[in-house]
């Protein structure tokens, strides 16, 4: 792609990365295939060829973006599936990063919008108010059916729509806050191999805090010295994905701050991160901070040390001690749904599976897996058409496998894919936990699911 930024314009560090970027692309279209929005809609402007060309006028005109520009790169669910595709190398997540924090800068949305987004902003990077916000939204919950579905915009959402889409997504049980939570150190229950910091997250801690829960057990069990170290907190990426880069990058430095005096301390091998979005990000926060001389090479370290449980678990030889079975005595069927973060943010598309196959399960891979659930961090409540289709279009390929479970490697698609299906659907470290000697999930409780010891299995094969 020819750009034309001046000097002046090239001066500013984000604008030269973009630059560099935008001239990578090709225009070949690759990325059409496999971009949910264009998938669906089958407009250009809703496919990364298209917002590239918009994002290029946009940073190279110097005023501020239409309405129009701004309606369509707010539709990208940031799912980097046009990475995986891209043949040319372009780094689209960290285009589409900065054009939306260029947009929050120059562009004046309409109250209701600004509204929505800062009370995402302050809600989802804090566990403590996101609870109460939870609470409160279940005694709202009724109201609902009161407020609109549809929109007239088939893309976007008024406010009272995504207040609707707010609502709809509240849990109608709402666990206590887990002790694990807390900071403090896990001793390995087995000779330690490893010492790492858990990532505990923020919304995790409030959706789902049984996965960090099965997390530390799981690793504690094979040998594994865990640490939830005291300040750190959210990663940054649901305020980065509605351009408060500001506010982001505050937050990486805290827990850049927080791990490195574990690692500069008692010393760590890795940051284990059980939620992929977050992956990503941690992963990305030598980037996030190169421009930031005090805070760029410390960043990088804590980069080079986050790691998904998946890649942590892969060096730890994870001996099942039963075989998982379904109530009719055969090995349950498992789709395993890749969330977008995890194979296209983070490359990584073997591991999980393999370490299911280890377990005892028959895994399965979802048609059109390259393709995103619609969670994708507070889009489920931006964009809530798109994000309702696409969760329907990726249960409906599911559920074409007819299994008996699901698995998934980050929290937000299984509460959003598990909202609309049957099946029962649990975390990849809460089935490990459970055949290696833990709880049964609580998803798969009172579905005929049974953990064989092996010897007994043995036996009766014999």
């Amino acid at each position: 792609m020819q750009t034309t930024f001046t000097l002046a314009q090239l001066a500013d560090p984000d604008t030269a990365r973009s630059e560099k970027i935008l001239r990578k692309c090709v225009h070949c279209g690759f990325c059409t295939a496999t971009c949910p929005t264009f998938v669906t809609l089958g407009d250009e402007r809703d496919s990364p060829r298209g917002r590239i060309y918009m994002i290029q006028a946009m940073l190279q005109g110097g005023e501020a973006p239409t309405a129009t520009t701004v309606r369509h790169v707010d539709r990208c669910l940031s799912c980097l599936s046009c990475m995986t595709t891209c043949p040319s190398g372009v780094n689209y997540m960290h285009l589409v990063d900065h054009a939306r924090t260029h947009i929050e800068k120059v562009y004046a949305r309409p109250l209701g919008d600004r509204l929505m987004r800062r009370m995402l902003g302050v809600l989802m990077p804090n566990p403590g108010l996101f609870r109460w916000a939870m609470m409160l939204g279940r005694l709202a919950k009724p109201l609902a059916k009161l407020l609109p579905s549809t929109s007239r915009d088939a893309g976007g959402a008024t406010f009272l729509r995504r207040a609707h889409a707010m609502l709809e997504a509240v849990p109608d049980r709402l666990a206590p806050p887990s002790p694990v939570d807390r900071p403090r150190t896990f001793e390995a229950t087995t000779p330690r191999r490893k010492r790492v910091a858990l990532m505990n997250g923020c919304g995790q801690q409030v959706l789902a805090p049984e996965v960090n829960e099965a997390t530390i057990r799981l690793l504690t069990r094979h040998g594994v010295e865990v640490v939830i170290a005291e300040g750190a907190g959210c990663c940054g990426s649901a305020v980065l994905h509605i351009g408060d880069t500001g506010k982001a990058l505050d937050l990486a430095r805290a827990n850049v701050a927080a791990w490195l005096r574990e690692a500069d301390g008692k010393g760590l091998d890795a940051i284990v991160v059980n939620a992929s979005g977050c992956g990503t990000t941690l992963k990305d926060y030598g980037h996030m901070l190169a421009d930031d001389p005090e805070w760029a090479e410390r960043a990088s370290r804590v980069a080079a040390l986050a790691k998904d449980v998946s890649e942590v678990l892969r060096d730890l030889d994870i001996v099942p001690v039963g075989q998982p079975l379904r109530a009719d005595g055969a090995t349950p069927v498992l789709a395993y749904h890749a969330a977008c973060s995890m194979q296209h943010g983070q490359k990584l598309v073997d591991p999980p599976r393999a370490l299911l196959r280890g377990g005892g399960f028959t895994v399965r891979d979802v048609p059109e897996g390259h393709l995103c659930c619609g969670w994708a961090g507070t889009y489920q409540v931006l964009q809530p058409e798109l994000s309702r289709r696409l969760r329907d279009r990726k249960v409906a390929n599911i559920e074409r496998l007819k299994p008996d479970l699901i698995a998934a490697g980050n929290f937000g698609c299984i509460g959003n894919i598990a909202a609309a299906t049957g099946v029962p659907m649990a975390h990849t470290v809460e089935l490990l936990d459970w055949v290696t000697g833990g709880p049964l999930p609580a998803a798969l409780e009172g579905r005929g699911f049974d953990l064989v010891p092996l010897a007994a299995r043995a036996v009766a094969a014999e």
